[in-house]
């Protein structure tokens, strides 16, 4: 299974690209992750923010591939534990598709995508800088990953 994070935002600091690396490298071959970076919609003082968010929107649905299992992250989705991260893992490679998870914006994910989407989780009630989104998923899917094969990482 091949999991990939499509996140709105470009140009990451350098801790963010080096975290994120780390975890990358120690997940295997059948749980990889793969970052694929979306474009800011158009945003300046007089800006329609609904329009920026389209944009971004239709951006990432040009990325998505049509048998991929799609997980939009957010603020109003399910809170899961690491443990109920690892059991949709779980059920994600028993479905034999890849995994597509969608972070959004600064003003979150288009409806329109969102619409079109197998689950939505949410990580946390607060705000994350988007940077650390990225880090935390890559750590928890590979703390997700040492449960389900039985590694000590997650003790």
């Amino acid at each position: 299974m091949k999991i990939r994070l499509l996140a709105v935002g470009t140009r990451m600091p350098a801790w963010v690209e080096q975290g994120v690396e780390e975890y990358r490298k120690r997940l295997p071959r059948d749980f990889s992750l793969e970052i694929h970076e979306i474009a800011l919609g158009s945003r300046g003082k007089h800006t329609d923010v609904t329009r920026a968010v389209a944009q971004e929107g239709a951006r990432m649905r040009e990325r998505l591939r049509d048998n991929e299992h799609r997980v939009a992250l957010e603020v109003k989705g399910q809170p899961w534990s690491t443990e109920r991260l690892a059991k949709e893992a779980d059920l994600w490679r028993l479905e034999g598709r890849d995994v597509a998870l969608l972070v959004g914006g600064p003003d979150g994910l288009d409806p329109v995508l969102t619409a079109g989407v197998d689950q939505c989780w949410s990580l946390s009630p607060l705000t994350l800088p988007h940077p650390l989104v990225r880090l935390i998923l890559a750590e928890q899917l590979y703390r997700a990953w040492t449960l389900l094969v039985g590694h000590p990482y997650h003790r």
